[in-house]
């Protein structure tokens, strides 16, 4: 059962076409990853499937409803659809637990003492039980990244967007927060990523998208993509990167 489902999506900025007339179906439970060269679109699009960008036409469907409707409130259906970015953008003067409490307890009208169990409860999931009352400059980028991870599923999200979750961190600092995807979707999770990293798309992704100027130019299982790409620029993208 799809559960995002974007038809025709376009959007520029001023003269440059971003997204070209983008199809994607993201089923249930399903991991899909966006490849492609860096200004090939992959970003702008996952801005655009929680509203962070306005599309200039096409629809977004969430379970079959149109969320691009002009007039919907987009910050009902950002807590449908959560996203982590590559800058972690924790606030430096809360500690990990203030960090990630603060969206639930503004936006559900929940106190501290409700959320806390729950809250504990993702931090011990992802190996940071011990690290709640850390400030952000006293974790590691790894351990940061985590936490931003922890702060979009306390909202309790339908759908998980990573946007390059880990090119800012040093390379033994990526598998940590790769371990947090594998569990996440082991667990069921519906996540779209944008990813440079090709050895764990083709592990992991349920179906993989090269983007390419603003469009998806090949989708398929990752066997398809990485072993037998149909296109000539999607053999020569992988071939520079592999």
């Amino acid at each position: 059962m799809s559960k995002l489902e974007l038809i025709n999506i376009h959007k520029s900025f001023g003269e440059r076409k971003v997204c070209s007339g983008i199809n994607l179906t993201v089923n249930d439970g399903e991991m899909v990853c966006l490849i492609g060269a860096s200004g090939s679109g992959k970003s702008t699009l996952l801005r655009c499937m929680n509203l962070l960008e306005e599309i200039d036409e096409g629809e977004i469907l969430l379970n079959g409803e149109d969320i691009s409707l002009p007039g919907l409130d987009p910050q009902q259906i950002r807590q449908q659809i959560g996203i982590v970015f590559q800058s972690y953008n924790l606030f430096p003067h809360m500690n990990a637990l203030e960090n990630v409490m603060l969206a639930p307890r503004r936006t559900h009208k929940r106190s501290k003492d409700e959320l806390r169990p729950e809250i504990e409860e993702l931090f011990k999931r992802f190996g940071l039980a011990d690290r709640m009352l850390n400030y952000p400059d006293q974790l590691s980028g790894g351990q940061q990244q985590r936490v931003a991870v922890i702060r979009a599923l306390a909202m309790k999200p339908k759908i998980m967007l990573f946007d390059e979750i880990t090119s800012a961190l040093d390379p033994e600092l990526v598998a940590e927060v790769l371990d947090v995807l594998r569990q996440l979707h082991r667990e069921g999770m519906t996540m779209v990523l944008a990813t440079h990293e090709m050895s764990f798309a083709k592990e992991l992704a349920d179906k993989v998208c090269f983007l390419d100027a603003g469009e998806i130019l090949e989708e398929g299982p990752p066997e398809a993509i990485f072993s037998n790409p149909k296109q000539t620029r999607t053999q020569a993208f992988l071939k520079s990167v592999l």
